[in-house]
């Protein structure tokens, strides 16, 4: 299966969301794979590839220990939300490099934006071994990478939630959590009374990848004009993806992966794609850089048959 879409490709080399350094080199290990060329291999245009600028950590210092890097976090972010509506308003699709997951909140802003710009709903899978839902009341660390997706729906800090001039980005109704296994004790709360569809590893275990897979695109694609796709690389099994900072055993296998990013191929409405949270320093031999690329080309269509 062959894709048509043009497609445009932004590094965002952060790390300032994180406890552990090395997020900022994601990008830099997926384009050593090769990715941009196997998507013109399958028919796809894509256009020269660009940068997020981000401060490097040592040239700063946390001014908020409750939300460590507020302020560097959100000038990248607006500008990330600029450039990814731009990207979508001229016609093609965002292929999003990070980065630690913080960035999401300027991705999903600019996609948000986009829509909204056109009178249209758009759906959100989060896919990830953590919910990413705390706020920076309930956080126990400070770091604003397990804090995005609560910032989307309208909570925690108002200048993070508002990141775009409105707020919130997205209904509860229209995100989908995959793959949850590690959650915080004050955010457990959050996500249950958020109105989020989260599916967790023993649901996908008792149910089968499959059925998850279904409900979750029927969610996402009902009454929308497309979907958001933000993939957080520890969100699999660390035997398949090794590099990452916050590694939790039990994750979603590699078949299981793939299935996902065919099924979400196969609707057609895939309107924009971010990877985060892959740690060079932490993989070996750019092994999870090289099964990122595989699942990415299967979100383009690549498939067996």
């Amino acid at each position: 299966m062959a894709t048509t879409k043009q497609i445009r490709i932004l590094g965002v080399p952060m790390d300032l969301g994180a406890s552990r350094r090395g997020t900022d080199m994601g990008p830099s290990a997926l384009r050593i794979t090769g990715v941009s060329e196997d998507l013109r291999r399958l028919g796809g245009t894509v256009e020269r590839e660009q940068d997020i600028m981000v401060p490097a950590m040592e040239t700063r210092s946390p001014a908020d220990l409750a939300q460590r890097f507020r302020r560097e976090i959100l000038h990248v972010c607006e500008r990330l939300a600029a450039r990814t509506q731009q990207i979508l308003d001229e016609g093609s699709t965002p292929l999003v490099y990070g980065g630690d997951h913080s960035i999401a909140m300027g991705t999903v802003a600019g996609v948000a934006a986009h829509f909204r710009s056109r009178g249209e709903d758009f759906g959100l899978i989060w896919f990830d071994a953590h919910g990413d839902m705390n706020t920076p009341q309930s956080s126990p660390s400070g770091n604003i990478h397990g804090m995005p997706l609560a910032h989307l729906l309208g909570m925690g800090d108002p200048e993070l939630a508002g990141i775009g001039g409105f707020s919130p980005k997205i209904a509860p109704e229209r995100v989908v959590l995959i793959g949850l296994r590690d959650i915080d004790g004050g955010e457990r709360k959050i996500i249950r009374d958020s109105g989020v569809r989260a599916f967790s590893m023993r649901e996908i275990d008792q149910r089968g990848i499959g059925a998850v897979v279904d409900e979750a695109l029927a969610l996402v694609t009902h009454g929308t004009a497309g979907f958001h796709l933000s993939f957080d690389v520890d969100g699999l099994d660390p035997g398949i993806a090794p590099g990452v900072g916050t590694p939790v055993p039990g994750g979603v296998g590699y078949r299981e992966a793939h299935l996902l990013m065919e099924c979400v191929a196969d609707t057609g409405m895939l309107s924009s794609l971010e990877v985060v949270e892959l740690n060079p320093v932490l993989d070996e031999r750019n092994r999870s850089a090289e099964t990122m690329k595989h699942l990415i080309l299967s979100a383009f269509g690549l498939s067996i048959l």
